[in-house]
């Protein structure tokens, strides 16, 4: 017997569905998804040993001044892990699109509904609230927009045999012989598949780490074990962030991950164990 998706839940999303092109400002189109289903299956129950942010860049934002002439920008927004929910990608897709044929009188204007309306929604159900950061660069500030690469010792240089297309966490391994050291390492073989559509998501990985040395060759195979794995990049990286701090006890880490953009969006997660700023929001060459 099939039963219908629950309210809120991935499959009751617009993900996978024929959806009507809004062109008309409409807040409701954000579709709120609580992160704490996902974490429970990782066994987060309480409190999280991570905290971070979600940062996402809007390279389609576009509405009308007041005299209908289009104006673009990109958008930076910053979402912290603590929100209750996560944002669906293609509600907010379609949330942004209905900014298009809206006429509003300035960029400040547009940054400031964009603030109300995320937070909203990011928040909603909580017994508190707060803002998510916001930031509105218009087209005159592209100019500043370079391409970078993640800091780090590039795991990929390592001719490593891959076995395992579905996460693997007993592939890590620290030497607990060998007093902690400090390290950054990277790898751009990360791919998973989103939760609903099954459609690939490709990334980028930073994983920083103060602790017995991890095993550099089972960390990229396990980096690779999350190929054919559905689910979505916020829990894919709070997944790979609770197996290190599992399996390798580490005493710092955090892991931050930059994934390809798609529908003009893209997400960058980043999970800590320790307070401290902000990772740069780079933009890489695939994004």
């Amino acid at each position: 017997m099939n039963h219908p998706p629950l309210a809120n839940s991935p499959e009751a999303s617009q993900l996978g569905q024929r959806s009507e092109y809004i062109d008309q400002y409409t807040p409701s189109l954000l579709f709120p998804i609580a992160r704490q289903t996902k974490r429970s299956e990782i066994g987060i129950a309480g409190q999280a040993p991570f905290i971070g942010a979600d940062l996402w860049t809007a390279f389609e934002v576009s509405w009308l001044n007041m005299r209908g002439k289009p104006q673009v920008a990109l958008v930076h927004f910053t979402i912290p892990a603590e929100t209750p929910n996560i944002i669906e990608s293609k509600s907010f897709k379609l949330y942004l699109n209905s900014f298009n044929n809206t006429r509003l009188p300035d960029a400040q204007t547009v940054q400031e509904m964009l603030r109300k309306d995320i937070s909203e929604a990011a928040w909603r159900g909580a017994d508190k609230t707060a803002t998510v950061g916001v930031r509105l660069l218009p087209a005159d500030g592209f100019v500043g927009e370079t391409v970078q690469t993640l800091d780090g010792l590039s795991l990929d240089r390592l001719d490593v045999e891959c076995t395992h297309y579905q996460p693997a966490p007993h592939l890590l391994q620290a030497d607990t012989a060998q007093a902690p050291i400090s390290e950054v390492l990277t790898s751009d073989l990360l791919k998973s598949n989103c939760l609903v559509t099954a459609q690939p998501d490709w990334g980028s990985v930073q994983i920083a780490y103060t602790g017995h040395p991890i095993a550099h060759e089972g960390l990229l195979q396990y980096i690779v074990s999350f190929r054919n794995h559905n689910e979505f990049h916020e829990q894919c990286v709070e997944r790979i962030f609770m197996d290190i701090w599992a399996r390798c006890q580490p005493i710092k880490l955090s892991v931050y991950a930059r994934y390809t953009r798609r529908g003009g969006l893209d997400i960058n997660p980043w999970r800590t164990s320790h307070p401290q700023a902000l990772p740069p929001n780079v933009r890489l060459a695939r994004q």
